[in-house]
């Protein structure tokens, strides 16, 4: 798997306990380990434990390793009387770091049947009393790095989250029975049928790009802040939709290769792809699986679970292109934040009526594909530890996408998010949005 995104790295910048005293900081931390455990509850014991692809982990093992961080970088460190609930966890949940021992492989997660689906949740239980323990009672002389290692720690469980869902999507994908993970979701309020595809203007200059990691929280890869010229651009006011992408698909996308990049052309050959990721067609017509069961395909809602070559294809096709992440990022400064994130309740996109004067839809629904690769900002520097060992060394092979999706804390969320995946990458919930040249 590449390291996605929601393993990112560790923050420049950090609250400290004099601007948010550690027993808020518990609150917060007990609030978000209970959503990831609100997660599974759907789930029959047989779910959390399959791996369907090496890209996914078991359920199971999510919960173990965002329990493995706190435990690894917080408790062992910083509370002397810690002790861990079994040694070899350490060696069974470590993700990618390296510096601090060895992962157990990726691709054999599927195989650890024990611990048991029990004794993760024990081991969860574990943790979160000895991390009570030491938020209540900080060593002062630590109080502060505890403190930045714990919303770390946090936002790494929230990315985790969203891996979940769709790490279960996948999961339940593969059996021909098409099960729910929930049959009570949210549906959407009313119809919505967006509008034509509008184009927005911007202006060729100078702009500033990424986050000023001396203010609030930010991962590394957000920044420094730097300037970057830009042309003159458009950008399309929504995402491209279902029924865009099937006309696409109807003409014969899949089919013409002048339409792909050459590593896409030989993907498409390879996989067999004739159209998204989950998507089934059946007489009366196309159905995708959903986090809510097999159902038809909304043509207006956001076309997701697209790689970055079929979005890129499409642009092609439709003689346009994909944004740069500073074009992106430019766009959405001043949007809304608001969106359809995983607190709605519907864990699917939606449709949303854009209106031509501003941009809908750039935070929440789907991440969006960027036409920019996953390369470090002007004056970035990898962060001395583990902490900070793996963000610097993942940027080669990568895309960018931004702005969040329905399966995405809406608190995890801001402009300068750099979420990334490998170009052919499908089962997140990926759409994107077109631009072209002024």
């Amino acid at each position: 798997m590449p390291p996605l995104a929601h393993e990112l790295a560790s923050p420049q910048q950090l609250d400290t306990p004099d601007t948010l005293h550690t027993k808020e900081w518990l609150r917060r931390y007990q609030r978000i380990r209970q959503a990831s455990e609100r997660l599974c509850e759907p789930l029959c014991t047989e779910d959390y434990v399959i791996q369907s692809m090496d890209d996914v982990s078991p359920p199971k093992w999510h919960l173990a390793h965002v329990t493995w961080f706190f435990e690894a970088f917080i408790l062992v460190p910083f509370q002397p009387r810690y002790r861990p609930l079994d040694p070899i966890y350490d060696h069974l949940f470590n993700s990618y770091y390296e510096t601090h021992g060895v992962p157990f492989p990726r691709p054999s997660r599927g195989t650890l049947s024990r611990p048991t689906v029990a004794e993760v949740y024990r081991f969860r239980a574990h943790v979160d009393t000895a991390m009570a323990e030491l938020l209540e009672s900080p060593p002062p002389e630590h109080a502060e790095e505890i403190v930045r290692r714990v919303e770390l720690g946090l936002h790494h469980e929230q990315q985790h989250q969203e891996l979940l869902l769709m790490d279960i999507k996948h999961i339940l994908a593969q059996n021909p029975l098409c099960p729910a993970y929930r049959d009570d979701l949210a549906p959407p309020q009313e119809e919505e049928i967006p509008d034509e595809l509008a184009w927005l203007e911007h202006a060729a200059g100078i702009r500033e790009i990424g986050h000023d990691l001396q203010t609030g929280f930010a991962y590394d890869n957000e920044g420094p802040l730097h300037r970057q010229f830009l042309e003159a651009f458009q950008l399309a006011n929504r995402p491209v939709t279902n029924a865009e992408f099937l006309a696409f698909i109807e003409d014969g996308g899949y089919t013409r290769p002048a339409l792909w990049l050459s590593d896409g052309w030989q993907q498409v050959g390879q996989a067999g792809w004739q159209a998204p990721l989950y998507w089934v067609k059946r007489e009366e017509g196309w159905y995708h699986y959903t986090l809510g069961g097999l159902r038809p395909v909304d043509p207006q809602a956001p076309v997701v679970h697209v790689s970055f070559f079929e979005a890129d294809a499409y642009a092609r096709w439709a003689g346009a292109r994909l944004p740069s992440e500073a074009e992106w990022e430019v766009a959405a400064r001043d949007a809304s934040m608001g969106g359809n994130f995983v607190e709605s309740d519907h864990l699917q996109p939606l449709a949303a009526a854009a209106r031509g004067s501003a941009a809908a839809q750039l935070f929440g629904d789907v991440w969006e594909w960027t036409g920019s690769a996953y390369r470090p900002y002007p004056g970035f520097r990898a962060l001395p530890g583990t902490l900070g060992e793996y963000n610097g060394k993942f940027m080669s092979g990568q895309m960018v996408l931004r702005g969040g999706c329905c399966a995405t804390p809406s608190d995890h969320i801001r402009p300068t998010y750099r979420n990334f995946f490998p170009p052919h990458a499908r089962w997140a919930f990926s759409g994107f949005r077109l631009a072209r040249e002024a």
